[in-house]
């Protein structure tokens, strides 16, 4: 039966000469090796296999002891499994010996690997091409997701994701902030460059639409988040599970939605508007619901792999909406498209990427969830406050004016929030020293002249960024949006000034908390959300997009006066009154 199956393999004269002609030259091979080898009675003389000679009678076979070959008596004989291909592939040096050489026939059939040799390589497929004689490697993205979908299949498959072994490491500085950098980088600028593709490949009207959702969608999130990070990151030792923070978490997100949808109901959002809300809030919602898986990973000294999380789920919803909107033109599809894109990557990557890369965790206590709303509560505040005054003049844009002033606010807005991150880049790694110069009360008058040097830094960036808008800043916007905003101009360079006024604001309140004077810093939120309902309404009613960004202006200037009066009071008080100084009341701590 064996030897029927063997003769029934159609014959290709090319291949066949092939195989003839390395079998002729593997012949010549031994021949010359048999004429050197050594007595019978030395151990390493090849001889071929009388077990061979007898399987190759028996099979109707003929049977070369000179060399070992084999030939059927109707066929030519099909080369050894490990001659070389005619496709290529890894071949085996020619000098095997032949009774080392395996024999199909005893194997009871032959294999599918057996059978390829006989295919040309241009229809053997990608597995039986070659480079430079050497077999076709995977590229790293490929191999990358095959590694990963295995080690997912394996967990499935063993029925959880805890018991897995970790294989990133901890600890890697370096990776967590060239990481970390690269996937806020790409999640901030997510927002500006869709509304640059809608207005290319759409118009103004649909772009300010989509960036009213947007920005919504964005205060909605500061409730999905409920300011739990970093409170969750400094958990060190463990007084809440990851399971109660996950809880929490999918309570906030689900209470964004329902206020989502209540924002709509109240602004009477209908058709395409509606829809579009709907989809933007869930992407971030996903956004927010992620944060705590990536969280866990920061807990757990493993920040590198937060960032690669964000990085790939803004990447491919920017993507995903950018192909579908250039082959729909629809908002509403290219929108959802990017929602079950940003749910794929949680499900496919963050969320099983936690579980694997850190400790199991304890079983769900309602007492501990119900305490993380209590001690987040006030960070939760402050964020969602200043939130709230920051986009005041696009709500009330969004109530009085077209969408397409959305569009043109934003387009302006973005180039002024530069400074505010390039701020922050060179402040945030200072804060340790600055809180050291608080602590040490000899060194206050240091921490002050730091403070001022610090502020005027501000004011010499912002002098810069009003320079380049002026100069390459309008033809840039222009270019990239397909609008003139040469009639813009003006109401640019005063947004470039209140984007250094909010950097000026983050930088204060940040020096406030290493004071720890944060209680202080909610009465002038409070103070400052009041100027924020009235001074927009008013000159956005009489002036249009111009009042707008003017209000913007007055609003974070006055915010910023606030904070710098708290400053400066603050440090009048603590010289009057000593006992007031944190640093007063524990000096055996600072060494004083």
């Amino acid at each position: 039966m064996r030897k029927n199956r063997s003769a029934s393999i159609p014959s290709d004269n090319r291949t066949g000469g092939h195989a003839r002609n390395l079998s002729t030259r593997q012949t010549s091979t031994w021949a010359g090796r048999q004429e050197n080898a050594p007595t019978d009675g030395d151990d390493s003389t090849p001889r071929c296999s009388s077990d061979s000679t007898e399987r190759a009678s028996r099979d109707g076979t003929q049977t070369d002891s000179s060399f070992g070959a084999q030939r059927t008596a109707n066929s030519y004989s099909p080369q050894p499994d490990n001659a070389p291909r005619a496709g290529g592939g890894n071949v085996t040096p020619a000098d095997t010996p032949p009774d080392e050489q395996p024999d199909a026939h005893s194997r009871g059939r032959y294999t599918r690997e057996h059978y390829r040799q006989y295919i040309p390589s241009w229809a053997a497929g990608p597995d039986a091409r070659t480079r430079k004689g050497r077999p076709h490697k995977e590229g790293f993205v490929k191999r990358t997701v095959n590694q990963w979908w295995d080690r997912l299949l394996g967990a499935a498959s063993s029925g959880s994701f805890g018991d897995q072994p970790e294989e990133y490491r901890a600890h890697r500085t370096d990776q967590d902030y060239i990481w970390n950098t690269i996937g806020l980088t790409a999640w901030g600028l997510v927002f500006p460059l869709l509304t640059i593709v809608i207005t290319q490949l759409l118009d103004a009207d649909q772009a300010g639409r989509f960036s009213l959702a947007f920005v919504t969608a964005s205060l909605l999130m500061i409730i999905a988040n409920y300011g739990v990070r970093t409170y969750q990151v400094s958990d060190i030792d463990e007084r809440f599970s990851f399971t109660d923070y996950q809880v929490n978490r999918w309570l906030t997100c689900v209470a964004m939605m329902a206020i989502g949808l209540i924002v709509c109901q109240i602004c009477h959002y209908e058709g395409d508007m509606l829809a579009v809300c709907v989809w933007v809030f869930l992407y971030k919602m996903i956004d927010g619901l992620a944060d705590v898986y990536e969280g866990r990973l920061q807990q757990m000294d493993k920040l590198y792999l937060a960032g690669v999380s964000v990085m790939l789920r803004s990447v491919a919803a920017f993507v995903v909406f950018t192909i579908c909107l250039f082959i729909t033109r629809n908002l509403v599809i290219s929108s959802a498209a990017m929602t079950i894109m940003a749910i794929a990557s949680f499900v496919l990557y963050t969320f099983p990427l936690a579980l694997l890369e850190t400790p199991g965790s304890g079983k769900i206590r309602l007492k501990g969830v119900l305490e993380i709303f209590k001690q987040c509560f006030p960070v939760f505040l402050a964020l969602f406050l200043y939130a709230f005054i920051d986009n005041m003049p696009k709500f009330f844009m969004g109530a009085m004016l077209t969408y397409d002033n959305q569009l043109y606010f934003n387009a302006l807005y973005f180039p002024a929030t530069t400074i505010l991150l390039v701020v922050g880049f060179i402040y945030k790694p200072l804060i340790v020293r600055m809180a050291n110069l608080w602590a040490d009360r000899s060194q206050r008058k240091k921490f002050d002249r730091f403070i001022m040097v610090f502020i005027v830094m501000i004011a010499a960036l912002t002098v810069v960024a009003v320079l380049l808008m002026d100069w390459i800043g309008i033809p840039l916007m222009g270019w990239l949006y397909g609008i003139d905003f040469e009639q813009l101009r003006g109401l640019s360079l005063v947004m470039i000034g209140a984007g250094g006024i909010t950097a000026g604001i983050d930088f204060l309140y940040q020096v406030i908390t290493v004071m720890r004077r944060n209680d202080a810093v909610m009465k002038l939120y409070f103070i400052t959300f009041g100027f924020a309902l009235l001074i927009p309404w008013l000159l956005i009613r009489f002036s249009g997009l111009g009042g707008a960004v003017y209000s913007y202006l007055i609003v974070m200037s006055i915010l910023f006066v606030l904070l710098l009066l708290e400053y400066i009071g603050c440090r009048a008080d603590f010289a009057r009154h000593p006992e007031n100084d944190p640093t007063f009341v524990f000096p055996a701590a600072h060494g004083k």
